[in-house]
């Protein structure tokens, strides 16, 4: 029976117990042995915590750990230097408050490398611990979720900031600390611009965004196919498909433009384990503040999203942009890449994200649970659309607008009912569109299915017929003349006295 390390981040324990251990050792042998200082950013649970420790016992000298490995028979396993390790999932800073918890840190460091540290003051404690460690070989600095102390706290600024200031102090040492230092990796989800080690160490090399670096966390096609080869060739007895189902789930993420597609190892490790195709990333900790904010900035159509470079690897905690921090979180990834305009491409990655948050958001707006009715109402809307039955389209309508509170239905909130309608076409996997231009206006909402291409116009306290007409007179399905495809017309009326679908009308283009 063959053993997935399932949360596990010990390299040590691994190896040991055992356990499967995808093979990244010749991308970490090109990290350590070009460079020094660094900087990666991943989503939660993407192999982060387990790319420092592998890192750890190559630098100890643990050759034993890497039989069978690309880089047992390429490093120097004489080449030994102490590891300063510092995990921030480890450190009680909620219980104590981040100075003294980090105190404590270091206190403990410096007796199991058994020196003394006399310093009071918390930067200078590190770089005491820094240069009296190094005493005899340089130094490696791994440094596993340092905005953890941020990150936890977005929805408290004071928190934040006091907790950023701490940091910023803490990590200015490292800025003349070179002599001391073989290496430096500090991982994390978010870059936060005003932290000093990206303000001081102008030799910190991000490599987020990276080619020679974008497949060093998460799983290749063909490490996928390696690893997994015992497990696919027993699935595919009676799942012919699966490849091309394991890549529409998880696959998806990139993290360079004209690099390859990664798959989401902790999503394969429970299929794998599991053998069933489930939402397991998206269930083990998306924070509900994130949704709440694309709520409260009415993101929802996350299709071809453009950004910049810059704003791309930043996160404004003052600020807080909604598409960068769905990149940095692993919910959007990069599409393409515009070289002239320095834009890229986002979009999904997979369909476990795609529905998941889908889902997520159609109930936020909602106001229910997620998972609360809405699956089954969005089908019984698209069956409905399919048989093109305009007593269950508005029954299925009314179900899914029941629940938005009394105070959103009023004229400023016309866009909650474009919204809701809009998320209820894509978490059916329809191709929907919005606020799509033609040359005379923007059409409320587009859905595209293999049979028909819908122009839908909303009204609230309007009438359907006003909605029917203006798709027409604005020529909304004109651009689509020469598709062979059914053209369909559907006006829809919303009463805000009755809280309900007030008229649904649908004409189709001859």
């Amino acid at each position: 029976m063959r053993k997935y390390p399932i949360g596990l981040q010990d390299f040590r324990k691994i190896r040991k117990e055992g356990f499967l251990y995808v093979d990244k050792t010749q991308s970490i042998y090109k990290l350590i042995d070009s460079g020094n200082y660094y900087f990666l950013s991943r989503p939660r649970r993407f192999g982060k915590s387990l790319l420092l420790s592998t890192i750890k016992e190559i630098f100890s000298g643990n050759k034993e750990l890497f039989e069978g490995l690309w880089i047992h028979d390429q490093w120097n396993w004489e080449q030994k230097h102490p590891v300063i390790h510092l995990r921030f999932s480890h450190i009680a800073y909620k219980e104590l408050g981040l100075i003294e918890a980090l105190s404590r840190e270091l206190d403990f460091l410096a007796k199991a490398f058994d020196v003394q540290l006399v310093e009071d003051s918390l930067a200078l404690k590190f770089r005491e611990l820094i240069r009296k460690v190094a005493k005899n070989d340089r130094v490696v600095i791994l440094i596993d979720e340092y905005d953890k102390p941020i990150t936890d706290y977005l929805e408290d600024l004071e928190k934040v900031e006091e907790n950023r200031s701490v940091i910023k102090s803490f990590y200015s040492v490292l800025k003349d600390a070179d002599e001391y230092i073989r290496l430096l990796l500090i991982t994390g989800v978010s870059r936060f611009p005003k932290v000093s080690i990206f303000s001081d160490l102008n030799n910190l090399n991000d490599i987020t965004i990276h080619r020679n670096y974008a497949t060093i966390a998460g799983i290749t096609q063909e490490e996928l196919q390696t690893n997994f080869k015992d497990e696919i060739a027993e699935i595919q007895q009676h799942q012919s498909d699966l490849l091309t189902k394991l890549k529409l789930w998880y696959n998806g993420y990139a993290w360079h433009e004209d690099a390859e597609r990664v798959y989401n190892p902790f999503s394969v490790l429970k299929y794998m384990d599991g053998r069933d195709f489930r939402n397991y990333w998206f269930q083990t900790g998306t924070p509900t503040w994130l949704v709440n904010l694309m709520k409260r900035n009415k993101e929802f159509d996350l299709e071809n999203v453009y950004i910049g470079e810059n704003a791309l690897s930043n996160f404004n905690v003052e600020h807080i942009a909604v598409v960068p921090v769905l990149f940095q979180t692993g919910y959007l990834t990069i599409k393409g890449y515009n070289a002239n305009n320095r834009l890229y491409e986002l979009g999904y990655p997979n369909s476990e994200v795609e529905e998941s948050l889908t889902d997520a958001l159609l109930s936020a707006y909602r106001n229910v649970f997620p998972g609360n009715d809405s699956l089954a109402v969005t089908n019984d809307l698209g069956e409905a659309l399919k048989n093109n039955n305009i007593p269950q389209i508005m029954k299925a309508l009314d179900v899914l607008l029941s629940t938005i509170p009394y105070d959103h239905w009023k004229a400023e909130s016309e866009s909650i009912f474009h919204i809701i309608v809009h998320l209820s076409f894509k978490r059916l996997g329809l191709d929907v569109r919005s606020e799509v231009h033609s040359a005379t206006g923007r059409c409320d909402i587009l859905v595209f299915t293999e049979q028909n291409i819908f122009a839908i116009e909303l009204k609230l306290n309007g009438t359907a017929q006003s909605a029917l007409n203006q798709i027409f007179e604005k020529g909304y399905l004109r651009s689509y003349q020469l598709d062979k495809r059914k053209k369909i017309a559907i006006g829809i009326s919303f009463s805000s006295e009755k809280r309900s679908v007030e008229e649904l009308l649908v004409k189709e283009m001859e």
